[in-house]
């Protein structure tokens, strides 16, 4: 059995590779609630057609990426490809759509079957906030700028930059749509298959086209500015006007773009150049119709998701592994005494561990592998006197100090 690898696509969470995810986990936790968001947790698999219906029967997650299978009841299931479409769903199933505003966090983990690269994997880990409720340009702004000091919070902001565009409402991206296809259909013979699969379907993706060929047709395609209405110019000014006022910088890119009719005004990607090819680390936006295609009401909503093990990757360093106290008994007699130790530095939030046999120099040699900072040395002397040896392992320094005064004393 030596030769069971971890299935492509997937990775062990272990020692700094863990430290990091953790931190931007729950850093991200702390921050969201500063916000007022709420953490929801929601199955890892749902009903295929909670994805297939909001994410788009011809979408590449649904017709490519998507894990499905039937279950033993026969019925289809997915594991979840990302996690707005499951909060819409909670939000549905739980009747919660008369409370509204819900301002929701998430954390945990996706899977699509790609191509393995590095920071993209087939089972990954996102975290992401929905405000749902709000149709006002404030709500927009105020996810961005959380998302914003998350960043900050894990000192990667100076690597990243917030990109944004305006996908405007339902007139506007009409009006777009038809300079779109006027535009790639003069350009039909050099197309992409999939771009002109597209071009019948929904011309706004070919916009977001990776493909070489497209890349150079689509520098010079119409942006939707020309096509806004009154009123989804309107909106898209007060958002970048609100991000000046939460100091979130940014910059305008009209390339940025959603496939699906629902999304709408506020698209935005937060990227860095410190990830190859792989530069986008937070994106979002507003999509007014998703609820609805759950069966509930029509509600608007905005929001983002961001992969962790990208931003884990842009941290300087991984946060430090905590560092135990070893606590060394010297006798069966000591052991007795130092599980009370043990406990007592326990209680007190200090990492604490002892060897589970062996004499002092191997429980001492225990002690460094561990990388202890601190030894607490109990012998028979000492604990007829109710002290113990409390002993720096960088320095040597040496006290004894009362049984009952040891957490104290290292917290």
């Amino acid at each position: 059995m030596t030769d069971l690898q971890p299935a492509r696509g997937t990775h062990d969470l272990i020692g700094e590779d863990q430290r990091r995810h953790h931190h931007v986990a729950e850093t991200a936790r702390r921050i969201a609630a500063s916000y007022g968001f709420d953490e929801w947790i929601t199955p890892i698999f749902e009903d295929t057609r909670v994805f297939s219906r909001t994410l788009g029967e011809t979408s590449d997650v649904v017709t490519k990426e998507m894990y499905t299978f039937e279950d033993r009841g026969g019925d289809s299931v997915t594991l979840r490809p990302e996690g707005t479409a499951g909060v819409c769903r909670a939000l549905v199933t739980n009747g919660l759509t008369q409370s509204l505003p819900k301002k929701v966090f998430y954390a945990g983990p996706m899977f699509r079957y790609e191509r393995p690269q590095k920071g993209r994997y087939r089972q990954f880990h996102q975290i992401g906030m929905e405000l749902i409720g709000p149709a006002e340009p404030l709500a927009d702004a105020e996810v961005i700028a959380c998302g914003w000091d998350i960043l900050k919070a894990l000192n990667v902001h100076a690597d990243t930059i917030l990109e944004l565009n305006t996908l405007g409402e339902l007139e506007s991206r009409a009006a777009y749509r038809e300079a779109l296809v006027a535009y790639f259909t003069a350009h039909k013979d050099s197309l992409s298959q999939d771009s002109l699969t597209r071009l019948e379907r929904n011309p706004m993706r070919i916009l977001d086209s990776k493909d070489e060929r497209d890349r150079k047709i689509v520098a010079d395609a119409p942006t939707i500015e020309a096509h806004l209405t009154e009123a989804a110019a309107t909106f898209y000014a007060k958002v970048k006007e609100l991000l000046a006022r939460f100091g979130v910088p940014f910059r305008e890119n009209p390339r940025i773009v959603r496939g699906l009719d629902y999304y709408g005004h506020t698209a935005f990607e937060f990227v860095t150049t410190k990830l190859g090819s792989q530069g986008t680390v937070m994106a979002g936006g507003r999509y007014d119709g998703l609820v609805a295609e759950m069966g509930g009401p029509q509600t608007p909503a905005v929001g983002w998701a961001a992969g962790i093990e990208r931003l884990g990757m842009l941290l300087d360093a991984a946060p430090a592994a905590p560092v135990p106290v070893a606590v060394v008994p010297i006798g069966d007699e000591a052991e007795a005494a130092a599980i009370g130790v043990l406990q007592s530095l326990r209680a007190a939030g200090i990492r604490a561990e002892m060897s589970y046999r062996g004499n002092l120099r191997r429980r001492m040699e225990r002690a460094n592998r561990i990388e202890a900072r601190t030894a607490v040395i109990l012998g028979a002397d000492d604990l007829a006197k109710g002290v113990a040896q409390v002993k720096d392992l960088k320095t040597g320094a040496q006290e004894a100090v009362s049984l009952p005064d040891i957490a104290a004393f290292l917290a």
